[in-house]
């Protein structure tokens, strides 16, 4: 009986490439949805950074139309009151001495999960700006102000929308 025991101490090759089958298809199985998840936080992170940027533009605009109807600052023709870059957002305005101080809209400028920054890049080149101006479907920045902001990637959302099109 001692010596039956003895044989039966490892396992043997049926059960260990049983195992690693088993294994395989767990591993299968979690690696796509680990992947989509992956994404599904960059597209998370992507919105939050859009929507950071677009409130910050339209806090400054509606600092600038205050400060037109106290009089603080004079109406001039063909400007919208919009930032002139996004460092505008970061540097602050005291619209005339609406405020006693250079009011701030943004920290800093969030980045876009899908096209990281390079070094040394200019702050204008992290975002695809559209000014009041451009036609809805430019594709370039005319220049004037920055009206909206979209990502550069080219990229298929999970829902199947494009990024720059968010």
């Amino acid at each position: 009986m001692k010596n039956i025991l003895k044989n039966r101490r490892g396992l043997s090759l049926i059960e260990l490439v049983v195992t690693m089958v088993i294994l395989s298809i767990l591993a299968a199985m979690v690696l796509p949805t680990s992947q989509i998840s992956a994404k599904r936080q960059k597209e998370m992170v992507l919105r939050r950074n859009l929507r950071e940027i677009r409130t910050a533009i339209d806090e400054y605009k509606k600092s600038y139309d205050k400060a037109i109807d106290e009089k603080k600052i004079n109406v001039v023709i063909n400007k919208s009151g919009y930032p002139e870059s996004l460092k505008k957002l970061i540097e602050g305005d005291d619209f005339g001495g609406l405020y006693n101080y250079k009011k701030r809209f943004l920290r800093r400028i969030p980045t876009d999960p899908f096209n990281p920054a390079k070094p040394d890049e200019n702050e204008d080149k992290l975002w695809r700006l559209h000014s009041y101006t451009d036609d809805a479907d430019s594709t370039s920045w005319g220049g004037e102000d920055v009206y909206d902001v979209s990502s550069y990637s080219d990229g298929t959302a999970i829902d199947g929308t494009k990024y720059k099109d968010w």
